[in-house]
Order: C-alpha cells, then sequence, then structure tokens
C-alpha cells in the first residue's frame, strides 16, 4: 500500500506539474530556437470541414475571408459532407470559397482527405468552422516555414466562457494550462497533438487519415513527426471557441476526444520507440501517455491506498494526504452545487470539478474505445453563442 501511495503520487505530481517545471527549467538553458522569417508568404490552402453548422458558418466565412494575407497567395475549401441544414447553400453565397459536399457523411477524417484532393499549395492550414480566427493567424504560421526543420504550426485555442460556469471556467483554464504546456513543449523540441482548431502543415508531408480516424488534429500532427520534423506553438496565431452549452454536451466532447486519445495510442505504437524516437518519445509518454492511460488508475488508487494507510498507521504523511484528498472531492462536490450561484466567490471551486469531470470522461472514452461504440462520425457538441468579434485585434 506504501509503494501504491507513493508511486501514484508521483505519477499525478509529475504528469500534472512537475513535467512542465522540468521543460521549463530544461528550456531555460537549452531552448531550442527556430528561424523565422515574417516576409515569408507561402500559396496557402485554409480548409475547413462543416457539418450542419447553418447557425454560425456565415460568421465563419466571414471571418476567414477577413484573414490578413495577399489574395492571390490563399485559397478556400470547405467541406460539408453529409449536412442536411442550410450550411452548403450559405456558403455558395460566397463565390471565393471552393465548396465540396455530398450527401453521404463518412466522418471528419473522410472530409479533410477529401479536401487534400484539390490542395495544391505548399502549405495548408485547417480551422474548425466554431472557431473565429485572428486576422493575423496565418501570418504568423507560416513565417515559421522559413526552417526547413518545421513541418507544421498549430495554433492556440482560446475559450470564449462564461466564468461562472463549472464547463466555460473549466474548460478556459484548462486550455489556458494546456497552452503554455504545449509552448513548453514546442521550445523543447516539438508538440504532439496539434490544435484541432487551428494549425497548418506542410502539404507534401500530409499522409491520408483512415476513415476510421477520430482526432484527426493529433494523428495528422503526430505523423509530421513521425517523419523527422518539428512541428511548432504559436500561441500569437490563435482561434476563439465559445464553451459547450451544459456539462452533458461538453461530456459527449470529451468522451469522444478520449475515445479518439485510446485509438491513437494504439493505432502510432511508433510513438514509443524512444531508441528512434527518443526526444519525441519521451515527450509523448510525459505529455499523453500518463495522462490518458496510469493517471486515471493512479488517482483512485492514491485514494483508497491512503484511506488503508490512514485507518492501519498513524504516519502523518498518510494521515495529511488522506485529509487532503477528502477535501478536494468535498470542494468537488461544493463547486458543483454552488456552480449556480454565478458569484466570484464559487469560481475557484470549479477547477477541481471540472478535473474531476475530465478523468470521468477518460473512464467513459475508454469503455466507448474498447467495445467500438465511438465512430468517426458523431453528434456534435451544442455550443453557447458565437464567440464573434473577439478574435479581432
Amino acid at each position: 500500500m506504501q509503494a501504491l501511495f507513493w508511486i501514484s503520487a508521483f505519477l499525478l505530481f509529475y504528469t500534472y506539474i512537475g513535467y512542465g517545471l522540468l521543460l521549463l527549467l530544461v528550456n531555460a538553458f537549452f531552448k531550442k530556437k527556430s528561424s523565422v522569417d515574417e516576409n515569408l508568404l507561402p500559396v496557402v490552402t485554409f480548409v475547413v470541414p462543416a457539418y450542419n453548422e447553418e447557425e454560425i458558418i456565415r460568421q465563419k466565412v466571414e471571418n476567414t475571408l477577413a484573414l490578413d494575407y495577399p489574395a492571390k497567395k490563399i485559397s478556400f475549401v470547405f467541406v460539408t459532407d453529409g449536412s442536411t441544414d442550410k450550411t452548403p447553400e450559405i456558403i455558395r453565397d460566397y463565390p471565393q470559397i471552393f465548396l465540396l459536399h455530398q450527401q453521404n457523411r463518412e466522418g471528419k477524417s473522410a472530409a479533410v482527405n477529401r479536401a487534400m484532393r484539390n490542395v495544391k499549395s505548399s502549405v495548408v492550414v485547417f480551422s474548425d468552422a466554431n472557431t473565429m480566427v485572428h486576422p493575423q493567424s496565418v501570418r504568423k504560421l507560416v513565417r515559421h516555414y522559413a526552417d526547413e526543420n518545421i513541418g507544421g504550426v498549430s495554433g492556440e485555442k482560446r475559450v470564449a466562457a462564461n466564468d461562472y460556469s463549472a464547463v466555460g471556467f473549466g474548460e478556459k483554464l484548462y486550455w489556458q494550462y494546456e497552452s503554455r504546456l504545449k509552448k513548453a513543449n514546442s521550445d523543447f523540441y516539438t508538440i504532439v497533438g496539434a490544435a484541432g482548431e487551428l494549425f497548418s502543415l506542410r502539404t507534401q508531408l500530409f499522409r491520408p487519415l483512415k476513415s476510421s480516424v477520430i482526432l484527426d488534429d493529433f494523428v495528422l500532427s503526430a505523423t509530421v513527426c513521425l517523419q523527422g520534423f518539428r512541428f511548432l506553438y504559436e500561441p500569437a496565431a490563435f482561434g476563439v471557441e465559445a464553451s459547450s452549452a451544459t456539462i452533458g454536451e461538453e461530456h459527449k466532447r470529451k468522451r469522444r476526444i478520449s475515445a479518439g486519445c485510446y485509438q491513437a495510442l494504439f493505432a502510432l505504437p511508433s510513438l514509443l520507440n524512444i531508441f528512434k524516437n527518443g526526444r519525441l518519445a519521451f515527450q509523448y509518454v510525459s505529455h499523453r501517455v500518463l495522462r490518458w492511460v496510469l493517471c486515471p488508475l493512479a488517482l483512485p488508487a492514491l485514494l483508497v491506498s491512503s484511506a488503508v494507510l490512514f485507518v492501519r498507521t498513524s504516519n502523518s504523511v498518510y494521515v495529511i494526504g488522506f485529509w487532503l484528498q477528502v477535501l478536494f472531492y468535498f470542494l468537488t462536490g461544493l463547486g458543483l452545487l454552488l456552480a449556480k450561484q454565478k458569484k466570484a466567490l464559487t469560481r475557484p471551486l470549479l477547477l477541481p470539478a471540472y478535473f474531476v469531470f475530465m478523468v470521468l470522461s477518460q473512464y467513459a472514452g475508454f469503455c466507448r474505445f474498447v467495445t467500438g461504440r465511438q465512430t468517426p462520425v458523431w453528434e456534435k457538441a451544442r455550443r453557447l453563442p458565437a464567440a464573434g468579434d473577439k478574435a479581432q485585434p
């Protein structure tokens, strides 16, 4: 029980705190740099897969057409396969957009593959239909391609959220934490997993996705890394996305993402080859594998082991460890109960609630993966009203 306690505690600390601190320390002495060229303006194709987005698609198209990039060097491809609402009709109002539409819906990965067959540019940028992109983002992404070792560049996801919502506040803080960790990974060597809301890659490095792939953004960026290229993180290129409308809607989204994580773990075993991909494998295990596989097990193991040791021993370490966890879960429940109060005093309580919610979603995602119930075609989560001009300067 003592071994279980200390192993679980170490895994949780290292994954969520220690790894980030280690990267910051290493980067302070050995920061990996890449050259940029602010005047580099390659030909770019901007790709947006969309499914039944009639409520937001006009805003997305206008946001896309407002990007600050030479008109002769950028083209736009929207894919609306399977949409049964007015999404395709709205896009047809804009002759600048090349629309791909078919009645069959085969999932986002299949839509991306279809779009890529129409891409002739040297760089392709992907963005989600519900993400409003800052006008300078494409310029900020492509300037890194002056370095021939850079195969892709991810932008930053920002969440426009209700700060008194357990979903909105928790997701917002999570992405602020995740963005800092991605930047530290990028400075160290590479990120492993682009932000699907906005990322780019060299077109020649694209490899067609299997239609069964759930997390296309992760698989595409990981594939670029496995070809020996770095994938950078550029916070100055960002997109704003509204948070999920309810905790139930967010659960659907997190459950799907978690199932995709486990799928990717088995689909890309070469990422674990530390002899061939030393730094990449270290980052992948530290940032992804531990969080996906061991931490969901370590959390209940820590609680059970500390409870047993609390009963069996009088060691103050285990006593304190047990009561700290009791306090944590008490605050989690309290945060959920008081979330509707919408007071500033309750906001800190929303963080432990969102953390526990994420872990529970991982369990659900794993069950959907092993039972094969999570397909690449899913019911999209409802979100709060669009972020609008918050992506503007």
